[in-house]
C-alpha cells in the first residue's frame, strides 16, 4: 500500500498487522489461516485486511501474537513540517477519547527525518490538537517489559522507513502474551506464546499425550490444556480496542459468546507436568487453576530420574530445559540432557521429544536425533526448538 496523505479509517476493513517474535512469523500465519484470515508474512509479523469482528476474532484466539495493530496512516515525509502536516490529518478520534492515555513508539531508518524524540513529539503535538486533554504515559511502552500496571495506554508504532512514514495504533492494550492465569512465576518464566510457539512448531496432536519433565510454572503444559480444551487465549482479559469512540461492544460480546461455544469440557489425552522443585509445582497448579484446566494436567513433584510416562503408545514429550547461561552450570546439564536422552531411548518407544535449547553441545548429549524446526530469543538468548 503506498499514499500520500493519511489513510482513513472507520467501520469498515483496515490494514491490520500482527506482531510475533523473531522466527515465529510463518507459524502465525498458519494459525491465521486456520481463523479464515488471508495473510501476508512480513519480518515481524504478518499483515491481513481486518473489519472490527476480525480484530476480536485475532485478539482472542491467536496463541502466538504480541500484538495486534490497525494502520491509521503511511505518508512520505522528509521534513518536519510535512511530518507535522500529514500527522494532522490522521483521524486522530476514531481512536482516541478525550482523556485518553496515550504513549508513542517510533523507529527510524534509513531516512532523512531519523530523531525519533523529535518524531514522536510531533505526532503528540498533532494528536493533542484534535483530542482534547489527552494524557502522555511517562513510562516508555516497551513489548520486552512486563508492566506492573494492569491497564495499558494506547500506544501508536509510529515506524520511519526510507522516509515513508507508518503510523499504527494498537488494538491489544497489554501484551497478547498476558493471558490473565500466570500469577505465580519462576525464575525464568517462559511466555506463553513461546510456549505455544513450541506446541505448533512440535506439530503436537492434542489427542495424544504431552509431558513436561522440567515443567517450571506450568507454562507449556497450561498452553496445551487450552489448546487441546478449544479455550482462546484472550478470554481472560480485555483489549484497548474496546475503548475506541468507533468501538461497537455486541461486535467484541459475538466474539467471545463464539468463542466460549467452541470449549469442549475436558482434555481428549493425558497432560503430564513435573518438577523437581515443589515450590514450582505449586505454582504451576495455582496457575492452571486460574486457567480453567487444572483437571486437565497431572502435576507430579519428582525429578527427571524418577520420570513418569502418561499410559498410551506414545506422545510428545516437551520442555524448557536450563539453558546453562550461568557458571558453573555445564557439567551438571550435560548429565541431566544426558539422563534425558537416555530415559527416552529405554522407555519413550513412540514418543518424539521437543527442546528448547539454547546450547547444540547439550542437545547432543541426549545422543537423540534432533532436527531443528525454529530459531528464535528467549529472554534475550537466542534459542532453537529442536524435535526428534
Amino acid at each position: 500500500m503506498t499514499a500520500s496523505a493519511p489513510r482513513r479509517t472507520g467501520a469498515g476493513p483496515a490494514d491490520a498487522f500482527a506482531i510475533a517474535a523473531l522466527g515465529l512469523e510463518p507459524l502465525l500465519a498458519a494459525e491465521l489461516t486456520e481463523l479464515g484470515i488471508t495473510t501476508t508474512v512480513v519480518p515481524g509479523g504478518v499483515e491481513f485486511r481486518a473489519d472490527e469482528a476480525t480484530l476480536a476474532r485475532v485478539n482472542l484466539h491467536s496463541r502466538l501474537a504480541s500484538r495486534v495493530l490497525v494502520r491509521l496512516a503511511r505518508f512520505r515525509a522528509t521534513a518536519f513540517h510535512e511530518l507535522e502536516r500529514a500527522a494532522r490529518q490522521v483521524e486522530w478520534g476514531r481512536v482516541l477519547a478525550p482523556g485518553a492515555q496515550v504513549a508513542v513508539r517510533v523507529t527510524c531508518r534509513k531516512s532523512r527525518l531519523y530523531h525519533s524524540d523529535a518524531v514522536a513529539q510531533r505526532v503528540l503535538d498533532a494528536m493533542q490538537r484534535a483530542i482534547p486533554q489527552l494524557t502522555i504515559a511517562t513510562a516508555a511502552v516497551d513489548d520486552a517489559d512486563e508492566p506492573e500496571e494492569p491497564a495499558a495506554p494506547q500506544l501508536f508504532v509510529v515506524r520511519f522507513d526510507r522516509d515513508l512514514c507508518t503510523i499504527s495504533a494498537d488494538t491489544s492494550g497489554e501484551l497478547l502474551h498476558r493471558r490473565g492465569y500466570r500469577l505465580a512465576v519462576g525464575r525464568a518464566p517462559l511466555r506463553e506464546t513461546l510456549a505455544a510457539a513450541m506446541l505448533r512448531g512440535a506439530a503436537w496432536d492434542p489427542a495424544t499425550p504431552l509431558l513436561d519433565p522440567m515443567c517450571g510454572s506450568g507454562t507449556i503444559a497450561i498452553e496445551a490444556a487450552m489448546c487441546a480444551r478449544r479455550i482462546a487465549p484472550g478470554l481472560q482479559r480485555r483489549f484497548v480496542a474496546e475503548q475506541w469512540p468507533t468501538s461497537d461492544a455486541t461486535v467484541w460480546a459475538t466474539a467471545r459468546e463464539a468463542a466460549r461455544a467452541e470449549i469442549i469440557p475436558h482434555a481428549p489425552a493425558p497432560i503430564v507436568a513435573s518438577d523437581r522443585d515443589e515450590g514450582a509445582i505449586a505454582n504451576a497448579h495455582a496457575n492452571a487453576e486460574r486457567a480453567g484446566v487444572a483437571a486437565d494436567i497431572t502435576f507430579r513433584c519428582a525429578p527427571i530420574s524418577a520420570l513418569t510416562w502418561p499410559e498410551g503408545t506414545g506422545g510428545l514429550l516437551i520442555t524448557n530445559p536450563p539453558y546453562g547461561v550461568r557458571v558453573g552450570e555445564t557439567q551438571g546439564l550435560r548429565d541431566l540432557f544426558a539422563r534425558l536422552g537416555q530415559l527416552v531411548r529405554t522407555h519413550g518407544a513412540g514418543w518424539r521429544v521437543a527442546l528448547l535449547s539454547a546450547d547444540r553441545q547439550l542437545e547432543r548429549e541426549t545422543r537423540l536425533p534432533f532436527t531443528e524446526v525454529l530459531a528464535t530469543r528467549n529472554g534475550g538468548i537466542p534459542v532453537r526448538l529442536v524435535v526428534s
